[in-house]
């Protein structure tokens, strides 16, 4: 909501200090460059039918008469911050359409200078394809997309934005700029646009207005062409607090106390796409990275984090997940960061340096927390060691949050609770919500949220630890101990609003949940 005043400099003219969506008319600026509208300090926006001047300063009046002259109709001044101002330019620019189809010509345009990041919404002179991408990008940072898919067939190609983990058809260029798309695309991730025949991996980096995004790209032929993957990466997505990540409070804060610990493993579990970096990027922001010496080795490095040396394993150069956490053990850290323990010489390795005073970090491919111990004790770690070594396991999921402005009440069905199992005797009887879908939501949802199960292995563990428990003695003294299970904080989350039956059904599956009575 918008808050009236005077401006404090003038009292003449008004001041608002937000700007409301509905203000902003892309159809506005079409005639003014976005270095223009920067480089004044103005912007034209529409409120009740009438034309204003938004400015951060009284001296901006001056380009009031231009205004009135470019866009044929009275402009009026009025007053905000420069902070307001400029994420209005970005967001009303952001929301400009793009090109049409028939305007595409077959050029790519040239690549980006590696110094610096492209703008996204500057007006560009390169050729039309360049455009539709710059376009394309803008919307799907604007849809919140993670991932952005070219794909050709005989007839037409297929882009599809990947939002909320679900794929999603947007408009489809014409089969004829199928080429030059793919070339633009390379050009922009520094790829041999000549290259065919084998798989290309690239990075790009783009801006829209102050914010940065990596995009991370991916070709491999197909019998079509060549498809192409753009994952998006996104600071703030990625770059979230702990308490930003929907944990049960008693959770978050035994989390907090495990990270607190001078030594020690902490691993996170669950598929790919759960989520698992987020919440080690969380961890690691939650040291005090200006005291310690915090160090990673990542494949891919997903986002940079202040303070912290991240590496990059380069398998074929012989820098491994192993190799390289051999060589970090030599840098002093005191905190280390393995992306994925994938074999049994990094298990080994990370738990050994646990043992000789160093926090570490790291993730595993389990259905749940417990299943990591099964997991390591197979892949030949001693139990003793996990005995010592292990400080808490995280297991993960991500649904989809219910819209809150379209979600609907009512009571979970039969089949529903009985598809629920054990967590019915919690769902029956009591109100439930459904999604329905707004124009501001994608089918009843928008953003997702995490579904967290914590196991903290205090003194209490070691003589099961020890014992080399398999994964059945391991969930009853798990159960004894009270510990909440993914499926618990689903119902949670069913029964608070934030997500659906139908989505803890999807992301935990209803045989686990079945097998779990």
């Amino acid at each position: 909501m918008q808050a009236h005043g005077k401006a404090p400099d003038d009292a003449s003219v008004e001041f608002v200090a937000e700007v409301e969506d509905s203000w902003l008319k892309p159809k506005l600026v079409e005639k003014l460059p976005v270095d223009w509208a920067r480089a004044h300090h103005v912007l034209p926006i529409e409120r009740s039918g009438r034309l204003y001047a938004l400015a951060a300063s009284p001296s901006a009046a001056a380009r009031m008469d231009e205004l009135s002259i470019l866009l044929g109709r009275d402009v009026f001044p009025i007053l905000t911050t420069p902070e307001v101002l400029r994420r209005a330019i970005d967001q009303c620019y952001a929301q400009r359409a793009t090109p049409m189809w028939k305007e595409i010509g077959g050029a790519a345009a040239e690549a980006p200078s590696a110094a610096r990041a492209e703008d996204l919404l500057r007006d560009t002179d390169d050729a039309p394809v360049a455009q539709y991408v710059n376009g394309l990008l803008l919307d799907a940072v604007r849809k919140r997309a993670s991932d952005l898919h070219v794909e050709p067939f005989e007839s037409h190609l297929l882009v599809r934005f990947r939002i909320d983990g679900f794929l999603h058809a947007q408009p489809p260029p014409p089969k004829s700029i199928e080429a030059a798309l793919v070339s633009r695309l390379k050009v922009m991730a520094r790829m041999d646009i000549a290259e065919r025949r084998l798989p290309q991996d690239g990075m790009a980096r783009v801006r829209i207005g102050d914010r940065e995004f990596d995009v991370r790209v991916s070709t491999v032929p197909v019998a079509e062409g060549e498809r192409v993957v753009l994952r998006i990466l996104n600071q703030e997505s990625l770059l979230r607090p702990l308490s930003g990540l929907g944990m049960p409070p008693a959770v978050e804060a035994d989390v907090r106390r495990a990270i607190a610990e001078p030594n020690g493993v902490i691993l996170v579990t669950g598929p790919t796409g759960s989520g698992k970096t987020t919440t080690l990027y969380a961890a690691l922001q939650a040291l005090d990275t200006a005291r310690l010496n915090v160090m990673t080795i990542e494949d891919p490095i997903e986002y940079q984090i202040p303070n912290v040396a991240q590496i990059q394993v380069k398998p074929k150069i012989g820098l491994t997940f192993a190799q390289g956490l051999r060589h970090i053990l030599r840098q002093d850290p005191d905190v280390i960061l393995v992306g994925e323990i994938r074999d049994a010489e990094t298990a080994e390795i990370a738990i050994r340096a646990s043992l000789t005073g160093h926090l570490v970090f790291s993730t595993l491919h389990t259905n749940d927390a417990l299943s990591a111990v099964v997991r390591l004790t197979d892949m030949g770690v001693p139990s003793y060691l996990l005995a010592n070594a292990l400080r808490g396991c995280m297991a993960q999921r991500l649904v989809r949050r219910l819209c809150p402005l379209c979600k609907k009440e009512g009571l979970p069905s039969a089949d529903e609770l009985r598809a629920m199992g054990p967590a019915a005797l919690r769902l029956g009887g009591r109100p439930v919500w459904r999604p329905v879908g707004c124009p501001e939501c994608i089918g009843g949802y928008r953003d997702r949220i995490g579904l967290y199960e914590w196991i903290a292995f205090g003194p209490d563990w070691e003589s099961v630890l020890r014992a080399g428990a398999d994964a059945e003695a391991l969930r009853r003294r798990a159960k004894s101990a009270g510990c909440a299970t993914l499926l618990d904080d689903g119902v949670d989350k069913v029964l608070s609003g934030a997500t659906s039956i139908d989505e803890v059904l999807r992301t935990i599956g209803a045989q686990r949940i079945g097998a779990s009575a």
